[in-house]
């Protein structure tokens, strides 16, 4: 007896392959994308499930069948074991198999980055920043035009279903977005972890693709992604690269959106960060998109522990070479050691050459 994979259901229905070595990915959900450019539907090949954060709809393989052909369900088994040549059942997904549901407790694929900066963007704009953190950040260098722009907020210290079920009465989509997740009485509330700045981590058109908390009173993990990953109905961060700035000759590499803004705020350099000098999965493909926009130069400014510590040393040397293969000029920015980060050099001095 022959297995039916979901795989199988997807060359049936001539629906795209993932890119390789995918075993997620997401095409266009004919139910809820009238944009042909949206594909929010996400089919997961290793579980055999498909489901929709947009509008819902999800199941296993039958389903997926039958909501693209219009097959009743009870049919799909034989409408599909007649197409592929299968005979007897197929093991392990006969015709009294129930649909296979995600479990509540399984995460949801994330959403796409228009949505994610709509929820986020009015998730910040009910939100308010300390003295404390504004305090902080004016003695960084930034300008109070530049806190407002950036959009740093305090996290929020209680009332997170009241911000959830304000952002759904508002029509913005939780599901999908980090940091969102269901809780024990079912309704969506937002993670409290510690007190701190929200962060809104941005890509090369001003989205919000995530967020970074900046913990206050903490020595180790001062910066973490705000993510539910692990919780109900939750969603994980990934690590997205911030860019900021748009004279895209030349380039700053440096790590944390954060310092990202404060040197493109005292140089009005671009500044590209990364999460960290080993996190570079994210940041061939942003490069990538740069290049044609007439990126040519890029001059990294990593915190000066990066010439001491193997491990940073390792992951920079990996950067180098991602720079070289991919054509770029590059070189290292250098300051007195005395200063870790590039920011915090140009903010004593005043200066930048």
């Amino acid at each position: 007896m022959e297995k039916i994979h979901i795989s199988d259901v997807i060359s049936l229905l001539r629906l795209p392959y993932p890119k390789t070595g995918q075993s997620s990915y997401y095409v266009r959900c004919p139910c809820c994308d009238d944009d042909p450019r949206k594909e929010h539907l996400n089919i997961n090949l290793v579980k055999d499930v498909f489901r929709c954060p947009r509008c819902g709809v999800s199941g296993g393989i039958f389903d997926l069948y039958s909501l693209y052909t219009g097959i009743p369900r009870s049919e799909a088994f034989k409408s599909i074991s007649e197409r592929l040549g299968v005979a007897g059942p197929a093991s392990g997904y006969d015709r009294r198999e129930p649909v296979i549901p995600l479990k509540k407790a399984d995460e949801y694929p994330i959403n796409d980055v228009g949505i994610r900066n709509a929820t986020y963007t009015a998730l910040l704009a009910k939100l308010s920043l300390a003295k404390d953190h504004a305090d902080n950040l004016l003695s960084r260098g930034l300008s109070e035009r530049d806190i407002e722009q950036n959009g740093y907020k305090t996290t929020p210290v209680a009332g997170m279903r009241v911000l959830a079920r304000q952002l759904q009465a508002e029509g913005h989509y939780l599901s999908g977005v980090p940091g969102f997740y269901r809780n024990e009485d079912d309704e969506w509330a937002f993670v409290w972890e510690k007190r701190g700045i929200l962060i809104p981590v941005r890509n090369r058109s001003g989205e919000i693709q995530g967020l970074q908390l900046r913990c206050d009173n903490v020595e180790h993990r001062k910066f973490r992604w705000v993510s539910s990953a692990g919780q109900k109905d939750g969603c994980r961060a990934e690590g997205w690269i911030h860019v900021v700035g748009k004279d895209y000759s030349q380039a700053i590499l440096t790590e944390g959106p954060m310092k990202a803004d404060v040197i493109h705020a005292l140089t009005g350099k671009t500044v590209i960060a990364v999460p960290g000098v080993n996190a570079l999965t994210k940041l061939r493909e942003v490069l990538d998109e740069l290049k044609t926009s007439g990126l040519q130069e890029i001059k990294t400014a990593f915190d000066m522990d990066f010439v001491v510590n193997p491990h940073v040393q390792a992951g920079y040397d990996a950067l180098l070479s991602m720079l070289d293969t991919l054509g770029f000029r590059y070189g290292i920015l250098l300051w007195d050691p005395q200063y870790k980060g590039l920011d915090d050099y140009i903010q004593a001095k005043k200066s930048f050459h």
